[in-house]
């Protein structure tokens, strides 16, 4: 009996925390993440005028979405990066537009769309500015 009673123990302590993370609820963030479209950003530039556009195959994620220009300082996204200027998108044609206009400044230079409740967060590939 002591063999018994000593096994059934012994796998009841080692099976304890399995079970616990398996009934670990999942967080609010990642459960709704997996419903938010992805969006996919551009940017471009005319001398130091930066604009581009935001588009997604669901159209609430291209208008009036928040854009914000950053000036990308060493490796990108290493935290060291400045926020230059923001715009909001407006629809033209079939995605949302957003403009920055001149920003006087030479640099490296990229655009993120900030995640809303429906739409992921989306970034630009980096483009230079080159000084005049």
């Amino acid at each position: 009996m002591t063999n018994i009673r000593t096994i059934a123990t012994t796998m009841t302590r080692s099976l304890l925390p399995v079970a616990a993370l398996v009934a670990l609820p999942l967080s609010i963030d990642d459960a709704s993440a997996a419903g938010r479209t992805g969006t996919k950003v551009t940017i471009d530039r005319a001398g130091s005028d930066l604009f581009g556009t935001v588009s997604s195959t669901r159209a609430a994620c291209e208008d009036n979405r928040k854009v914000v220009l950053f000036k990308q300082r060493g490796t990108r996204g290493g935290g060291d990066d400045i926020r230059v200027l923001s715009d909001t998108t407006e629809i033209q044609g079939n995605v949302g537009v957003w403009s920055t206009g001149n920003t006087g400044e030479a640099g490296k230079f990229y655009a993120k769309a900030t995640r809303t409740a429906a739409c992921k967060a989306g970034f630009s590939p980096t483009i230079t500015v080159p000084t005049k």
